[in-house]
Order: C-alpha cells, then structure tokens, then sequence
C-alpha cells in the first residue's frame, strides 16, 4: 500500500501527541498523548489491512520521506517499505503494543456548556502569540450577557502581557476555562469547538475528518448564575 498525503499528515500530526501510536486495521486511527490529557481520532484516506504498532513515528515517518514514492507491505512482525522503481527497500520491525499509550476506548463527551468557531487564521494567531509573550495558558473568557474571549496569558502572573480574540457574544455564563497552550496540537483548519464544565473540550475540524478531545486545567471555573 502507498500512504497518501493526507494520511502523512495526520500521522505527522500525531507524531506531536505522542511519539508512538497504534496502527488498527481500516482506515480510521486514534492516538493519546502520554499524560492522557489529548485524545484525537480521524478518518483516513487509505486502509490498513492489518493492526500493527509504531514506537517512534517520528523515525518511521522519516524513513518513509526518505525513499520515492514508498510502498508498505505489511508481514507479521514488521514491514517492508520500498521504493518505486528501485531495490532499495527497509524492514522496519513493529513494536510491542502492551507499551503503547492509545485510547481503548471512545471519549464520551458531556453536554456542552461553551460553543464557539475557531477560525484557522485566529488559532494560528493565537499560537503565534503566545510563542512571542512566552505566555503557557489559553483562557477561554466569558461573562454573562458579554463576549466571549479567547486570552493568551500567564496565569500565575497578573502583570504579563496578554492578547486577546473575541469568538462569540451573549455569553450564558461567567466561566474562565483554561487550557495549556501546549496542548493545542491541532493540525491547521477551521474547528467546531465545544466545552463542558466538566472539564473536557471538543475540537471538530470543518473540512477535514479528526476531531480533538483536550482537557482543561483543574482551576477553571463556571458559574450559570
């Protein structure tokens, strides 16, 4: 079989959640960070046969890049990759699944207490930011009949310099849910966002098939009134 780029993709994705993954058989991957704060799961374009496990898919993905047009074959405790039109070939042997950290089973996400849109240019900015104010937290803001605010900030420094995008109005509650900004490892895109006060986020992308479950910090707050 021959990964598409799409696939590639994801899979480069993943490789920033967590450096090994869980390969089952079809066309459908999930993949956890390893504190279990992350969880994606997406649809590929491409199949796979069989079930097979990856310790580093950094390396794998770089021995992939590294022959024309690869093509995998799957055995029993490795595959093969070769390149089109040459011997050239690498076996590359699979990992013990029992020391892989993957989902095992669906995220059951609670009824949303947040909905919002997440532009492509205004998660890009935001990262973009909080790379520059060095600032480690995303606070989602909102205030009871206001807007609601996404704040890149420092949390445990009222002084730091912070920047701020407004992605919804007539907010239904008071509530700061914060994230890590190192947990948004989102592939580029439009997201469906969705947050619950129980601790967990949605974000659905609008034209690609993977969806991202984050967990918020334990100090966020919400308060119907």
């Amino acid at each position: 079989m021959k990964l598409s780029n799409d696939t590639r993709e994801v899979l480069k994705n993943y490789s920033t959640i967590n450096a090994n993954l869980l390969v089952t058989s079809g066309n459908q991957i999930a993949t956890m960070s390893q504190m279990k704060n992350i969880v994606s799961k997406a649809t590929l374009p491409d199949t796979f046969e069989k079930e097979f496990a990856i310790y580093d898919l950094n390396e794998f993905l770089s021995v992939v890049s590294s022959l024309d047009k690869p093509e995998l074959t799957l055995e029993d405790k490795h595959m093969t990759i070769s390149a089109e039109g040459s011997r050239a070939k690498a076996k590359y042997f699979y990992s013990d699944p029992s020391v892989i950290v993957s989902p095992t089973k669906d995220v059951n996400m609670p009824e949303s207490d947040v909905t919002f849109t997440l532009s492509e240019s205004n998660l890009a900015q935001l990262q973009k930011m909080a790379a520059i104010l060095k600032a480690p937290d995303l606070a989602l803001v909102g205030i009871k009949g206001g807007d609601v605010v996404l704040k890149v900030c420092d949390k445990k420094n009222d002084t730091s310099n912070k920047f701020d995008i407004v992605v919804g109005e007539n907010g239904s509650a008071d509530f700061t849910f914060y994230f890590k900004v190192e947990n948004l490892k989102m592939m580029s895109g439009d997201y469906d966002v969705s947050v619950s006060q129980k601790s967990i986020s949605h974000f659905k992308n609008t034209k690609l098939p993977i969806e991202y479950w984050i967990a918020l910090e334990p100090d966020s707050v919400f308060d119907a009134g």
